[in-house]
């Protein structure tokens, strides 16, 4: 898992499909002018606050180097039609505890496929 600290999202609002039958991505518009489609792979609570983590797609919809991207995310409470909005993260121990939360929910998900795959 890698940090991305060299091409971040404009802080505004990203666009989420509501199709619960297909993959969740989003596509974001880079800093440097680019956009880049990225799969939604859980959004995650950590003190107080939510945080989205993104697996970037190359133009044939795979990923190749397994590296996530992590996000504040946030949602307007009062009005759910409104757009979520993803900002950077810049604080290094925020961003750590990010990780270390993502390599929590990776173990739990791993735990949870073994039990499955006994029953």
């Amino acid at each position: 898992m890698g940090k991305n600290r060299q091409t971040t999202p404009e802080n505004g609002p990203v666009s989420v499909p509501e199709d619960n039958d297909e993959e969740m991505t989003v596509t974001l518009d880079l800093e440097d002018g680019t956009t880049v489609t990225c799969s939604i792979v859980t959004i995650l609570s950590v003190r107080d606050r939510d945080y989205i983590v993104l697996l970037p797609l190359d133009e044939n919809g795979e990923n190749q180097d397994g590296n996530v991207w992590f996000y504040g995310y946030s949602e307007n409470e009062n009005d759910p039609n409104e757009e979520p909005v993803l900002s950077y993260i810049e604080d290094d121990e925020e961003y750590e505890m990010v990780s270390d939360a993502f390599d929590e929910y990776l173990d739990g998900v791993e735990f949870d496929e073994l039990v499955e795959e006994e029953e």
